[in-house]
């Protein structure tokens, strides 16, 4: 049986890292072809292909590159030889990254977004089996027509849905509201379900129809993004306000959708100036909601214009403002967008 050919592309982050006695710190020491000779196994599962993209920490990942990242990719994905992608990633922006791929790629080929908790220099590394799970998915038939995926500890998630749930475990990655689609487990994948919410599909849709947006086309917007907590008198909404550089705003509300009312007074102008506000929760799950009609409460904040995203992380809602400012979606185009 013809092995697949899958492409490896390496950004960087712990995987790539060793400690370094001159600094006292991890630091970008191995490169994705060190990483794939190291792991002799990964030749029997699929003909390895390594592209190495950067080799920097997550932190230092921005849109802008992952932009760079998805055109690269769909390079790849345009490729008859070419069954699926796997990058690997520093997880402190993993979910970011795999998000934003997850809107912009279209595809049904399987592309796995995996990193480590451990570096290579570790006694114990997990990027050599999280690096070995991936090219197993991404090589599988039934990892077709699922979207981008974050492959880690042997199991299967979503880009959409997954998050880091913590700071050190290699148990970090989760989908805290739905689980993960499947599971690797010795040579198999196993999957249970597909994606509750073709997300991807229609967001593609919104970006990219009628206007056929070319990737080149694509004009990242400044996007800001604020946290609710007790007591926020919305001062950086006052920034926000004077600073015409910033196209939109995504507020992380509390609960269900709710925001402290000094805050709320000035949403309203940010509104006027027509910079779209979106709103999501600072709660791990659920979605917000129009409900308490108290000043601040969701139901004052949807008559005033904000727009409502559903189980999406503030994070994830900025890169999807941005995109969608991106290719000069109307705000009532990116209500829709948000509220699907």
């Amino acid at each position: 049986m013809k092995k697949t050919r899958v492409a490896v592309v390496f950004t960087g982050g712990t995987i790539a890292m060793k400690y370094d006695s001159k600094t006292d710190g991890l630091v970008p020491a191995v490169s994705g072809g060190e990483l794939c000779e190291a792991i002799p196994s990964l030749e029997e599962v699929a003909d390895i292909e390594t592209v190495e993209f950067s080799n920097i920490p997550s932190p230092h990942m921005t849109p802008q590159i992952m932009l760079d990242l998805s055109k690269r990719v769909k390079e790849l994905l345009d490729r008859e030889d070419i069954s699926g992608v796997v990058i690997t990633h520093g997880t402190d922006t993993l979910e970011e990254t795999a998000y934003f791929l997850d809107l912009l790629l279209e595809t049904n080929k399987p592309v796995i977004v995996t990193g480590a908790m451990k570096s290579a220099g570790d006694l114990s590394p997990d990027g050599p089996v999280n690096l070995l799970s991936s090219v197993r998915v991404s090589s599988s038939d039934n990892a077709r027509d699922k979207g981008v995926m974050v492959v880690m500890n042997e199991e299967v998630h979503s880009a959409s849905e997954v998050t880091k749930t913590h700071t050190a475990s290699i148990d970090t990655f989760k989908s805290p509201v739905w689980g993960p689609l499947g599971r690797v487990q010795e040579d198999k994948v196993y999957f249970k379900r597909k994606p509750l919410k073709e997300e991807n599909t229609t967001n593609k849709k919104i970006i990219n129809d009628d206007i056929k947006v070319d990737f080149d086309d694509i004009k990242l917007k400044e996007v800001e993004l604020l946290k609710m907590y007790a007591g926020c008198n919305g001062k950086i909404i006052d920034y926000i306000l004077e600073d015409n550089n910033i196209k939109g705003l995504v507020i992380e509300a509390l609960g269900k959708g709710n925001i402290p009312p000094d805050a709320s007074s000035k949403i309203g102008k940010v509104i006027e100036k027509g910079v779209p506000v979106v709103l999501t929760s600072r709660v791990e799950g659920g979605n917000v909601s129009p409900e308490y009609s108290y000043e601040g409460g969701g139901k004052c904040l949807k008559d005033m214009g904000v727009i409502f995203s559903k189980e999406t992380s503030g994070q994830k809602a900025k890169l999807k403002l941005m995109l969608l400012l991106g290719t000069k979606k109307s705000n009532a185009e990116i209500k829709e967008a948000y509220e699907i």
